[in-house]
């Protein structure tokens, strides 16, 4: 049991890891649900279910680990998965480079691909190691555990942070007064860049946002997956902060493609308003919703939005 006891701890620490980036993803969840739809193998309607799924296996393996039960199983599925995950990040770093937070422990703990690459080969490592001298735990209530254990890791994503598609329709259709959007200011105070007086005509998605507000970042990567899945909607970013904060939000956001500009002061309050992010439909300057939040943001629905023809 002595000669037992340093690989029954490592398991645990292993399962622990495994625990904890389980749970950090779920607030906020979508942030993970956006990779499967930015990666295409999930549309907004799937996406959230098999965001939970990869919660619950990570769960799981947490779970059998920390007890030790039925671990060369497990190990296997944790290098797996430990792999999967490393072969998205290597596309990260093709595609955008280290930059960015690569969500591996949601936003509780900033990781760039290249640190996340590291982890997961140093875990891989310890997993050869354990998977060699350490076969875990056998006792009569094994089975029972293991069961336990997988109706825990499927439950409790739903229960922690339940899928609900009711909002968007609700609040998107939900009735409120149009009224104008005054762009004066934001042509005659704008920086970094000049806004298009395009603006002022057609309908647009315009999103002000602060660069240190974490729901902005999420609203923001949530509008770069609809502009790649369709160009043909118009997003323009207002901003507000630090003009050295630009750098990390577009590192971490990856919005690069929308257009945007910095609006400081009370002239970004004025158009705004104090909650963060404000998303409006604006419609030949007019404002026909507001949006407060990444929640009641649907792709579907704005393009409903757009080619509607109002009467």
């Amino acid at each position: 049991m002595l000669k037992k006891a340093p690989f029954i701890v490592l398991s645990i620490l292993l399962g622990a890891v495994f625990i904890v980036s389980a749970l950090t993803k779920l607030n906020p969840i979508e942030q993970f649900e956006y990779t499967f739809v930015d990666l295409h193998v999930a549309n907004w309607q799937t996406a959230p279910f098999i965001a939970r799924l990869f919660i619950s296996l990570e769960f799981f393996i947490g779970g059998l680990l920390v007890f030790n039960i039925k671990v060369k199983t497990t190990y296997k599925i944790a290098a797996a998965s430990l792999l999967m995950f490393s072969v998205y990040l290597v596309g990260l770093l093709v595609v955008v480079g280290n930059k960015g937070n690569c969500g591996c422990f949601g936003n509780y703990f900033y990781m760039t691909p290249w640190q996340a690459l590291i982890k997961n080969a140093i875990m891989l490592g310890l997993i050869l190691l354990l998977y060699r001298y350490h076969s875990g735990f056998s006792f009569k209530r094994v089975n029972i555990l293991f069961y336990v254990l997988l109706i825990v890791s499927l439950v409790l994503p739903h229960i922690l942070n339940y899928v609900d598609f009711g909002y968007s329709q609700t609040y998107l259709f939900k009735h409120e007064a149009d009224y104008k959007l005054e762009l004066d200011s934001l042509y005659s105070q704008a920086q970094v860049n000049t806004p298009p007086q395009s603006l002022r005509t057609g309908k647009h998605v315009i999103a002000f946002m602060s660069l240190t507000c974490p729901h902005c970042r999420i609203a923001a990567k949530k509008m770069k997956i609809f502009k790649a899945r369709n160009p043909a909607i118009s997003i323009y970013f207002v901003l507000n902060g630090d003009p050295k904060l630009l750098t990390p939000f577009f590192e971490d956001t990856k919005a690069t493609s929308i257009p945007y500009c910095l609006l400081l002061g009370r002239n970004f309050i004025f158009l705004a308003g104090l909650e963060m992010p404000a998303i409006y439909l604006v419609n030949n300057s007019i404002v026909e919703k507001k949006l407060p939040d990444y929640f009641h943001l649907d792709q579907h629905e704005v393009e409903k939005w757009m080619s509607a023809t109002k009467h």
